[in-house]
């Protein structure tokens, strides 16, 4: 399995980074009677505890630092999935090594029969919050089907609009195939957004990030959210209405963000629109970071990869099966660059 180590180096131009990180299960130890958390108990499957808690808010916290110290800076917006509330995110920016950052929450509770959400951090000295929502997502074909919502929030950066979307797509649970219209459903619910979005103010910069369920390169993520990818010298042929995923070429060189069956899948995805990929409007765009080959970022550290046995090479999850390893998560973190 390959790895991509972020690069490192002092930047020219004033730079933020923008990410995404699956925390895997990230849940407190209560129980809420209108979430799936008995797993996650003391006296549930995890034997979860305030101990093992705290351990994984500690991991959590020492990726994100260590993100940082690349550009000797906090990530400005932080997508994050697998969170069962906005306590735990609470917990986590109060982190002893991410207070600094300051970080504000924008979370929803969404119905999603697991008991997970997805949501924001976000530092309100770089990103100037006008408002948020969740938008539901009802899947024609199965009424009583129960996913994630979408959080949105919108503002501005350095005086430029900005709408964020974060999602995690329905899984592949039943195979590929047969759930893959629940994955474009959600597919062409951003599209949707990103276009409406678009035509009320074309200056505004969309970037639309999570856990696809799905790599760069499938159908769901090219042809129904338009998420074109390529080497970074195809940028300049994007029309104004395209998006772009700046993974997609790292998926086709072998890079990944989980491990399965001995190889990287890279389901964890940022697409952004035209003018945030070619600077066509306003004064930021997307860049590499220093000595960098591609756009997109896969964050590892040596630590956050299982070093012995079945899974060696894998992801550090916290658990495999019910039986706790002090890891971090399946996923492994993405993040890219814009400059001003």
């Amino acid at each position: 399995l390959l790895v991509l180590v972020g690069s490192s180096g002092a930047q020219d131009k004033r730079s933020y980074v923008i990410g995404f990180y699956n925390l895997e299960n990230l849940f407190d130890v209560y129980d809420d009677p209108v979430k799936n958390d008995e797993e996650f108990l003391p006296d549930g499957a995890n034997k979860w505890t305030d101990a093992k808690y705290q351990k994984k808010l500690s991991n959590m916290e020492r990726v994100i630092f260590d993100m940082a110290a690349i550009n000797k800076d906090y990530p400005i917006v932080i997508g994050v999935s697998e969170i069962e509330n906005r306590s735990v995110l609470e917990d986590f920016v109060a982190q002893p090594k991410l207070k600094g950052a300051k970080y504000r929450v924008c979370h929803f509770d969404s119905p999603d029969a697991r008991g997970v959400d997805v949501a924001f951090l976000y530092r309100a000295d770089i990103f100037k919050l006008e408002g948020s929502d969740n938008i539901k997502l009802n899947v024609p074909e199965l009424p009583n089907f129960r996913t994630r919502d979408l959080v949105v929030m919108w503002g501005t950066i350095e005086g430029e609009p900005f709408y964020f979307i974060v999602s995690h797509w329905p899984s592949r649970l039943g195979g590929k195939e047969r759930s893959q219209y629940s994955r474009d459903f959600v597919a062409e619910k951003c599209k949707h957004i990103c276009d409406s979005v678009r035509t009320i103010n074309p200056a505004t910069k969309v970037v639309i990030m999570g856990d696809f369920n799905d790599d760069a390169t499938d159908a769901s993520v090219v042809e129904v959210l338009g998420a074109k990818g390529d080497h970074k010298g195809k940028i300049k042929d994007l029309q104004p209405n395209d998006m772009y995923n700046p993974f997609y070429s790292m998926l086709k060189a072998g890079y990944g963000t989980l491990g399965y069956r001995d190889s990287w899948n890279l389901f964890d995805n940022i697409v952004v629109s035209e003018n945030l990929a070619t600077g066509s409007t306003g004064s930021l765009k997307i860049q590499t970071q220093q000595g960098a080959k591609y756009y997109g970022n896969i964050f590892t550290r040596s630590y956050m990869i299982q070093q012995e046995g079945q899974y060696k090479n894998y992801p550090l999850r916290s658990f495999v099966g019910s039986n706790f390893q002090n890891g971090y998560s399946d996923h492994l973190p993405i993040a890219f660059e814009i400059e001003y």
